[in-house]
């Protein structure tokens, strides 16, 4: 009966609700990541100190916030959502700048990533499979 309380209280923890707090956590983790990865260029292959820098801190930052994400995000959810979103800020990023031309095939596509990442955050969560022993 007990290992029944622990599988349900698994099950319990592993819904959307209450996961708020790990949710913020992954998109400020792929806020870091478009950060990391316009750092990573910037830095000539890491010639540059001060990008070189930015590029190690916000990439040991990026990665432990989705290590901690995936505490109560399944992991394929939370990668998906943590690259897409990492992904399109980058590229965002480079438009904005002037870095990378804009055009509105690439923002509909852009934009179906973001409303793909946001799919998945409003889907149920899977209920963990229980084992019977």
């Amino acid at each position: 009966m007990a290992e029944n309380t622990v599988n349900t209280r698994k099950t319990d923890e592993s819904s959307n609700s209450g996961n708020g707090i790990f949710w913020i956590i992954l998109l400020a983790s792929a806020l870091l990541e478009a950060v990391w990865a316009t750092a990573l260029g910037l830095s000539n292959g890491f010639t540059q100190l001060m990008p070189t820098v930015v590029f190690a801190i916000t990439a040991v930052l990026s990665m432990l916030g989705l290590g901690i994400a995936v505490k109560r995000i399944p992991l394929g959810t939370a990668y998906a959502v943590w690259v897409g979103i990492g992904a399109a800020l980058t590229v965002g990023w480079a438009m904005i700048t002037g870095v990378e031309s804009a055009s509105p095939l690439k923002l509909l596509f852009i934009a179906g990533i973001v409303g793909c990442a946001a799919g998945l955050k409003a889907l149920p969560a899977d209920k963990a499979a229980t084992k019977a022993e």
